[in-house]
């Protein structure tokens, strides 16, 4: 009952790969992508379990054995487990069919952590349902009833690694009710997506920033738009703040300063951590998005392309820590 469905390896060129990557473009075409479906037999898969193979091979047995013998209570019992196989087959299809699946929302998490996947099972009005198992590839698992109640929420929890949009696959929903002699089971793409965010990087201070600065005192901050004076240039200065005109005059080469004050929102700008890749970059900015969102202090956002103003709360950190988690990643943001 813990089947999933299966990884398939898109660089195997195998006849067994084609043949899974063909089994895969069928599924997808057979049930798409959607937010909301209802189960139906265009979506429903039905076969034999392993218990229900072993019991058509016993039948088969007692079959051979009446044809044999001639014996008529053979006979009678053969046909009549026939039938409880049948009867069997029709109310397995029937306990998934008429289920709605709905995609309710993802809970954005860091790089290593579990997010939550909420995901809610509506009853047909028909009929009841039970044992419902449901589990992505490498999610937790969920076993439900619907039988008082018409809609349940189901909360399975994934690991998530890579920044960006985390999309868990398709949804495995499974049952073997009444008796398991079949599977009944069917892959579902609910288009459900997590954001996972920057990994967060410490660092000891804020480059540029002065930790210890009075109330109303200058603080030098990179890429403010004061100017504050020059000093002599140092390895890892940003190119934008190199004193050009001095150097064309033939001076030695200097570095514009820039202040605010300690009253003053902070910026966190790309260019406080010169040298540095871009996911280390993003890293010791989302550690510092969550540390100036722990002190309740104003800060703002500078990367290239994107702005986002000074402010606090938490509609202003989750829309900091999408553009960081998105930044570089293209494609839709929602």
């Amino acid at each position: 009952m813990g089947s999933n469905q299966p990884r398939i390896d898109l660089r195997d060129n195998s006849a067994l790969g084609r043949l899974r990557r063909r089994f895969r473009g069928w599924v997808n075409r057979r049930i798409p992508p959607a937010r909301e479906l209802t189960l139906d037999q265009r979506r429903i898969f039905i076969f034999p379990s392993r218990t229900g193979l072993f019991f058509g091979c016993s039948l088969l047995v007692m079959l051979i054995a009446a044809i044999n013998f001639e014996n008529n209570l053979s006979y009678a019992l053969t046909f009549l487990l026939a039938t409880l196989f049948v009867v069997a087959t029709l109310h397995t299809y029937a306990n998934l069919s008429g289920l709605t699946i709905r995609a309710m929302r993802a809970q954005p998490a860091f790089p290593g952590q579990q997010s939550e996947f909420l995901v809610m099972i509506e009853r047909s009005k028909q009929r009841d349902h039970y044992a419902i198992f449901l589990k992505w590839s490498a999610s937790s698992e969920a076993m439900i009833n619907l039988v008082e109640e018409d809609s349940v929420k189901v909360q399975l929890h994934m690991p998530v690694d890579k920044r960006g949009w985390f999309n868990p696959g398709r949804l495995l929903v499974e049952s073997t009710y009444p008796l398991g002699l079949l599977r009944c089971w069917t892959w579902v793409d609910l288009d459900l997506r997590a954001l996972v965010y920057p990994r967060p990087l410490a660092s000891a201070e804020l480059p540029g920033l002065a930790t210890d600065t009075p109330d109303g005192a200058a603080a030098m901050v990179v890429g403010n738009d004061d100017f504050y004076g020059f000093r002599d240039y140092r390895k890892g200065d940003s190119l934008r703040q190199v004193h050009w005109k001095g150097l064309a005059k033939g001076q030695s080469i200097q570095t514009k300063q820039y202040t605010a004050y300690a009253d003053r929102s902070v910026w966190l700008d790309w260019e406080l951590f010169p040298g540095m890749g871009v996911e280390q970059r993003l890293s010791h900015l989302c550690y510092w998005v969550l540390t100036f969102d722990e002190r309740r202090e104003e800060y703002g956002l500078r990367l290239p392309g994107v702005t986002i103003g000074p402010g606090v709360g938490e509609k202003h950190r989750e829309q900091v820590l999408k553009e960081l988690a998105l930044f570089g990643k293209g494609g839709p943001s929602q």
